[in-house]
């Protein structure tokens, strides 16, 4: 079982003392280059009079988007503790087990994917936004992306619209793959959908026994806390979606 999660919004800046980012020393280095590149995209831009209207942020963001200039020497902390915010508090990572976070990845703009005991400062990037010498992140990060994930068993999809773009699965991973759909009353929401996402990812995370193996049995595990339907791929090739009643 591999979970999929979104970044937060709000980050934590990070520790006042520390060694910084190491690229080679996060997960997958073989999206180092492509880390690179983005990286020092954004660090170009963060030091631009308009940076805050080219990274789509507001003006009460402008001290967040210039410490993304000291993205390489500002001191990092674990993705864990680095994301914060509603789905990421519900969950809790950095007190779940290692067995347990190693069945996490994050989803993000400036490193593609991150486990949560990878290293890295906080900063302020959203997949929607087209940065300059880059273009469009989510077209990006697809490109990398598609040649390195093939998840192993059942994928269990927390990510919001924008985050998902940046990875479909194939056409051998999309009937294992399963998105998770927020509603109440049958009406998907917006304002729960995070919570109940955060929720839902530490009950499977926390569940002794065996991982589920296939979207079947990963509806009978959420059950056993959530009421919850699996509904069959829309068309061939596509994921199947699982329908939580927002906790």
């Amino acid at each position: 079982m591999l979970v999929l999660l979104p970044p937060s919004e709000t980050k934590w800046a990070g520790p006042a003392r520390g060694a910084p980012v190491r690229l080679d020393a996060l997960s997958h280095p073989e999206l180092a280059a492509a880390r690179e590149q983005v990286l020092d995209a954004l660090v170009e831009v963060s030091a631009r009079p308009d940076a805050t209207e080219l990274l789509g942020a507001g003006a009460s963001l402008a001290g967040v988007v210039a410490a993304n200039t000291t993205l390489r020497t500002r001191p990092a902390a674990t993705a864990a503790q680095v994301y914060t915010g509603v789905l990421h508090d519900a969950l809790d990572l950095p007190s779940l087990p290692a067995s347990a976070a190693r069945r996490v990845l994050v989803v993000s703009a400036l490193w593609g994917v991150l486990q949560p005991r990878d290293r890295v400062p906080g900063y302020r990037l959203s997949m929607g936004t087209s940065l300059p010498g880059v273009g469009p992140l989510a077209a990006f990060w697809r490109r990398h992306l598609t040649g390195i994930l093939h998840p192993a068993g059942v994928v269990v999809d927390c990510r919001s619209a924008a985050y998902a773009a940046a990875w479909v699965p194939d056409a051998a991973t999309a009937g294992r793959t399963v998105t998770v759909r927020v509603v109440a009353g049958g009406k998907v929401v917006s304002h729960h959908a995070k919570r109940t996402r955060g929720l839902l990812a530490r009950a499977l995370l926390d569940r002794g026994g065996r991982a589920p193996k296939d979207p079947g049995a990963l509806l009978d595990a959420v059950s056993e806390r959530f009421e919850a339907r699996l509904l069959e791929p829309a068309r061939r090739g596509a994921s199947w979606t699982l329908e939580v009643e927002a906790a």
